[in-house]
């Protein structure tokens, strides 16, 4: 599990907290049932109504990814696919149909099952694609229905904010409440642009960086296994494919190669 997430939002509703207890203020004073009330579920609830029952539910079962979801490694794509090309060179195209029924991985073993079955690059490159392009529009849906709800989120805080700032002006005749009257009706505003910062667009955007991390290992397998097709030499595919990582990200790959050659060096 990757600890982003978990660890940010406790690092920023900590600092909420140490913001408060510098102030001098009570936490109780912010966690008022009627402005969380209004602000949570108000937001889910036009959230819901924005979109169809199916997105919802496909947000909501994709909910746990954000926190528990694992960013892929490209060094093991690179090293799986560069070990399948070597398969291939020395077993045939043929040998991938066993392959296939090993991985654990469906995008992987659906283009091999294709390559074993003989079906032309052309058309399996349009295939992948096409898998590709799916994935993608999936995990868009659950991320924009919690980025719309971090949309929705300040400005429902602002109507409870109006609605409760009402309730001040009907008790004017009792300054000894104003205070705590108007003080309460902005707890409204601050959960609205708290859930939305908080809350909805962390695990939103968190969705998203996965989804683009997750179709950049898709699209390195699909280059990779269609370079098996075509009868790639290892050591070349494993220099194409980790030219196709990001430098940050290519320490994995990099460890994987050093190991590759001392083991070669010392052979």
């Amino acid at each position: 599990m990757d600890p982003a997430t978990i660890a940010g939002l406790l690092i920023a509703f900590g600092a909420l907290y140490g913001m408060v207890a510098l102030e001098g203020a009570s936490v109780s004073s912010l966690l008022l049932p009627a402005p969380m009330l209004l602000v949570l579920v108000g937001t889910i609830a036009v959230g819901v109504a924005s979109s169809t029952m199916k997105d919802v539910l496909h947000a909501v079962k994709s909910l746990p990814k954000a926190f528990t979801g694992k960013p892929p490694k490209p060094g093991d794509s690179i090293d799986e696919v560069v070990a399948l090309a070597d398969k291939a060179r020395r077993e045939g195209l043929l040998s991938l149909e066993a392959a296939a029924a090993e991985t654990k991985d469906p995008f992987l073993r659906n283009a091999l099952q294709n390559i074993a079955d003989g079906t032309d690059g052309e058309d399996l490159r349009e295939l992948l694609d096409d898998a590709v392009e799916a994935k993608i529009k999936s995990d868009h849906t659950a991320s924009k229905f919690f980025m719309t709800l971090g949309g929705y989120a300040p400005t429902v805080g602002i109507i409870g904010t109006v609605v409760s700032l009402t309730h001040v002006l009907e008790n004017l005749s009792a300054p000894e409440e104003l205070g705590h009257m108007i003080a309460a009706a902005f707890v409204a505003t601050l959960w609205g642009l708290l859930s939305a910062n908080f809350i909805w667009l962390p695990i939103g955007t968190r969705l998203s960086r996965l989804s683009e991390l997750e179709v950049d290992r898709m699209t390195l397998v699909m280059e990779g296994v269609l370079a098996v097709q075509a009868g790639s030499q290892p050591t070349l595919l494993r220099e194409r494919l980790t030219a196709m990582v990001p430098a940050y990200r290519q320490q994995r790959v990099k460890n994987a190669g050093g190991a590759d050659a001392q083991g070669k060096k010392a052979a």
